[in-house]
């Protein structure tokens, strides 16, 4: 039966609006991003690395200048990396100066260019070494150029709103 409440402006309406009870996704909270611009000059008072127009470089610090640690720092005082790259196979057991040289020259032109993108610590265990990293995009780039340099299967997945990155390199 159609009521009065049903008909709007000549057309049948139809009365059940949707789920009122719908979920709400919660805001995720990064530990690690900061929150507000810091005063300039900013200087982290681990590893000198300067807040200069919006964002974290390398350079001198004014004597004035603000101390605190930088989000890089942190994670590496924390031990909370944002990104993973395992690599397994036994060609990196044949290969590993070569590839650890590989890893350390890209860290370091990374390092170079982002402050904030470093290495956290390289595990070897028995059947798979694990590089950690304080950034996406660094542990994304050694995954990528392991793969370019050397081949192998390259897989990643985000996590965590895109914060974390995890890789796994293989080549037998």
């Amino acid at each position: 039966m159609i009521s009065r409440d049903n008909v709007k402006g000549g057309r049948i309406v139809n009365q059940k609006q949707g789920r009122q009870d719908k979920l709400i996704q919660e805001e995720r909270h990064d530990t690690y991003k900061e929150k507000e611009k810091w005063p300039e000059p900013t200087v982290c008072s681990e590893c000198s690395a300067v807040f200069v127009e919006g964002k974290w470089a390398w350079g001198e610090p004014a004597v004035s200048a603000h101390a605190i640690l930088c989000p890089a720092c942190q994670r590496l005082h924390d031990g909370f990396p944002a990104g993973y790259l395992e690599i397994k196979g036994s060609f990196f057991g044949h290969h590993h100066v070569e590839m650890r040289n590989l890893i350390n020259n890209i860290e370091a032109q990374e390092k170079g260019e982002h402050p904030m993108e470093r290495l956290m610590a390289i595990t070897t265990e028995e059947d798979y070494t694990l590089i950690t990293t304080t950034g996406i995009h660094l542990a994304r780039r050694l995954g990528e150029a392991l793969k370019h340099a050397y081949q192998g299967d390259l897989a990643f997945t985000y996590g965590d709103g895109e914060k974390i990155i995890r890789l796994t390199w293989i080549r037998e």
